[in-house]
């Protein structure tokens, strides 16, 4: 022990990490490049005064003498320029979730994929907690889970939400079950090719064994493609495809088929999850928490009673026969594609916000006549707007602030009509998160 870590990032992510070295004994210097933060506020949130010292702005290589270990928080990149410093001084770089991995015992589930990951995560939380006396829900939904590791027993389970941030830098991290729900372009700003972000995402198997499982959306070509060439027991669900072996609909029920059984798990009109692609986090959790040894009956007493997580396609209010809904999560244009799809109705939607380089073309055909408005905000509202007249949809207005745009929609909509906000973009720039901005954007709703 009393290894010295640096820990890259001061954020949530960074300061559960390093409460958890401080608790294990080791040394930490918390580092980051924001040389404008102020050290004595940063050292204010841990009690172990000596053995913890803060870093600010560049980082040098006579810095690190003595350090042995990096752990990044997953909102920086790997270029960044003290990474090439670490690299230099050949000091290995690990993610906050292999930190955590290293500390944790009992049962892990590990869920990835573009989109989904949180209601899936929050949905097996939930069937897990129904059956087993200790469960830690973890990683991207909210909850570091360095915060939870030490936590942990042989007889717990941790349900982790896993992004490809996190992913760029695991050794060991071996999930029991892990699963893939789907991958569409997004975050190319920071891995750049389509290549490089499927292999991020494909690593939460790298470090599985034969016995371990791995859950995989059958409608996407690439992980239909991958599940024949990996080491853990490759398990199908679709939505679009009946499957003799595996999860998929029949009718309007979710349905297991498995060594020649038929089991039903749930009739759609009896669960609180709209759309299609819930269906799919719905067929995805039940196969994960199968695999983690859940009876089926509990598995499906639990998703009729499951209700949306916030931010994700979450009713806010109905105001003068209008339904308001908060999708602030959907920061990618697929994202946005499902929730599109979801509305019962006529839909004003409310979108725009910081440029990931995504591209709209896809999302704009979505609204397939649905669409009768659409109020734009941010970075991204000129590059949407251009892109949504090329394809012949006109009816675009813009907002300055979030309140104004709940107002222009509020004004322009009709009893029976839908209120969506669902941007397809980050919310970086003018909100600190997607939570703020869902936030905000139900107080406006509440105002009208």
């Amino acid at each position: 022990m009393n290894q010295k870590i640096l820990v890259a990032g001061s954020g949530k992510s960074g300061i559960a990490a390093s409460r958890l070295i401080l608790k294990t004994g080791d040394e930490v210097i918390l580092y980051d490049s924001n040389a404008a933060l102020h050290k004595d506020e940063l050292l204010h949130q841990f009690e172990e005064e000596g053995r913890i010292s803060v870093l600010l702005g560049e980082l040098k290589k006579e810095d690190l003498t003595g350090v042995s270990l990096c752990v990044i928080s997953p909102g920086i990149s790997l270029e960044a320029p003290f990474v090439a410093v670490l690299k230099e001084a050949d000091i290995p770089v690990w993610s906050e979730i292999q930190l955590a991995y290293h500390h944790a015992r009992g049962k892990l589930a590990a869920i990835t994929g573009t989109n989904g990951k949180t209601t899936t995560t929050a949905l097996i939380g939930e069937i897990m907690k129904a059956y087993y006396d200790h469960v830690f829900v973890v990683g991207n939904i909210g909850v570091p889970y360095t915060e939870e590791a030490l936590k942990t027993t042989e007889d717990s389970v941790t349900v982790a939400e896993v992004s490809s941030f996190q992913l760029e830098t695991v050794t060991d991290f071996r999930p029991d079950v892990s699963a893939i729900l789907n991958i569409t372009p997004d975050h190319l700003d920071r891995h750049k090719t389509m290549e490089c972000y499927i292999e991020v995402k494909e690593r939460i198997t790298s470090n599985q064994r034969p016995q371990d499982f791995c859950i995989l959306n059958y409608d996407d070509p690439v992980l239909r493609e991958f599940g024949t060439s990996i080491k853990p027991k490759a398990v199908y669900f679709s939505s679009r495809q009946f499957l003799e072996e595996g999860y998929c609909m029949d009718g309007d029920r979710i349905i297991r088929n498995h060594n020649g059984e038929r089991t039903e798990i749930a009739d759609i009109r009896e669960v609180q999850l709209l759309g299609r692609h819930n269906h799919e986090n719905i067929m995805a959790a039940a196969a994960i928490s199968a695999e983690m040894g859940v009876p089926m009956e509990i598995i499906g007493r639990v998703i009729r009673e499951f209700r949306a997580v916030e931010h994700r396609i979450e009713f806010v209010a109905e105001k003068a026969g209008v339904k308001y809904y908060n999708d602030s999560k959907g920061t990618n244009p697929d994202a946005a594609i499902q929730a599109i799809k979801a509305m019962p109705g006529p839909t004003l939607l409310i979108a725009g916000g910081y440029d990931k380089n995504s591209q709209y073309d896809e999302w704009i055909e979505s609204f397939d006549g649905k669409v009768k408005y659409m109020v734009l905000l941010g970075q991204t509202r000129e590059k949407i707007a251009e892109c949504a007249a090329r394809h012949g949809f006109t009816n675009v207005m813009y907002a300055e602030d979030m309140q104004e745009a709940v107002k222009v929609c509020a004004s322009y909509a009709n009893r029976g009509d839908h209120v969506l906000l669902s941007p397809a973009c980050a919310s970086w720039g003018m909100f600190k998160c997607y939570e703020e901005r869902g936030e905000i954007f139900k107080e406006s709703v509440r105002n009208l």
